[in-house]
């Protein structure tokens, strides 16, 4: 799952959980699998088609949806992923995630970009409470959308709970299964354009051309892989030290993340930036960007740099890989700032705002 996905399995089982005295509806567009049927106070409900296009989203949030909320006596409609019904009268809590369509369109297809920027507005202002992740996220919708801020909740992520460090001895196993025991840095997350994948494996290079000699670990689906990153992985001198795990399951992150020199994750743009919290919780030094949302996540705890500065970044990767008393403390602090984010803050403070919209409803029905 991405982040969006981790967001509502982590918020919403909470819910589910903390209560068993309301009934939950979850809407899905095609078959299930049981283990996101959280427990016998849900109730599931395919709705058709399966939305898959930004047309059959339309239809799906537009038709499908609409039917559902009034035939199912729906109380308030939560979206964990942005989108809404906007011909209802069922109160709504919605979450933008960030709007990157925004800023780089040219990232997504035609029709998704168009789609994206005609309707996220509309669903914005349509939301009775609208929440987001990040205070970078809040200000930019506002001043895109014309949303007052005072409207916008921020209800971060925080790092799963199958996160934690490993032993010396773990992570020397980790390191001869995947990279025959050399030492390595990693990426986390789906490979795309918005990652700033090219520059990263810039800085590998010059990193490398430095003297320093690591690996470059990819864990990530290679879906979006772009011919410019092709071009630039072609003419580097250490491709050859490039690995692409594809998908790997939570379990392997962890122990891959656990076992590397430091996490590189120095994206163009990030509405939060979940992997560097899941490095704090493996004790691993991060190095990400000094733009958008990524500096409020990381605090002081780890390495800012432009991502458009491959040689910043390289320069980065070498202090992590050279400078051990300053890891410790980057990890020290880390450890720290993971206070600052917890799943269960959030899914009380969804379930704050839900509560606060069926008050709503029921003020105004009397």
């Amino acid at each position: 799952m991405d982040g969006i996905a981790w967001y509502a399995y982590e918020v919403v089982r909470r819910m589910v959980r903390d209560h068993p005295e309301h009934e939950f509806v979850f809407f899905f567009d095609r078959p299930y699998p049981d283990e996101y049927v959280f427990g016998d106070n849900v109730r599931p409900v395919i709705l058709h088609p399966q939305a898959r296009h930004p047309l059959l989203w339309w239809w799906w949030f537009g038709v499908s949806l609409r039917k559902a909320l009034k035939s199912e006596r729906i109380d308030v409609f939560f979206s964990p992923d942005g989108f809404v019904c906007l011909n209802t009268q069922v109160r709504t809590v919605n979450i933008i995630h960030d709007i990157n369509f925004e800023h780089f369109p040219k990232f997504l297809r035609f029709s998704h970009r168009i789609y994206y920027r005609h309707f996220f507005p509309k669903y914005a202002r349509k939301a009775d409470t609208l929440a987001t992740v990040s205070a970078f996220c809040r200000d930019d919708i506002a001043r895109n959308y014309h949303v007052p801020v005072g409207k916008i909740r921020v209800i971060g992520n925080a790092a799963a709970e199958d996160f934690f460090p490993l032993s010396a001895e773990e992570a020397a196993s980790v390191r001869e299964q995947w990279t025959g025991g050399r030492p390595y840095f990693v990426f986390v997350g789906t490979i795309n354009a918005r990652k700033n994948i090219s520059n990263q494996l810039l800085a590998y290079e010059q990193f490398r051309r430095n003297g320093h000699d690591a690996m470059l670990l990819f864990a990530g689906s290679k879906r979006h892989w772009s011919r410019e990153m092709e071009r630039c992985l072609r003419r580097m001198k250490y491709a050859g030290d490039v690995r692409f795990t594809g998908y790997i399951p939570t379990e392997t992150l962890n122990r891959l993340l656990a076992s590397a020199e430091g996490l590189l994750y120095v994206s163009s743009f990030e509405g939060f930036g979940v992997p560097i919290l899941e490095a704090f919780a493996t004790h691993t030094p991060v190095i990400t960007a000094d733009v958008t949302a990524m500096p409020e996540v990381a605090g002081d705890a780890a390495l800012l740099v432009p991502p458009d500065d491959p040689q910043r970044i390289a320069d980065a990767m070498g202090r992590i890989f050279t400078q051990k008393e300053m890891v410790k403390e980057l990890v020290r602090k880390g450890i720290e700032r993971l206070d600052s984010f917890s799943w269960e803050q959030s899914a009380e403070r969804i379930w704050e705002a839900l509560c606060h919209e069926t008050a709503e409803k029921a003020a105004k029905t009397q």
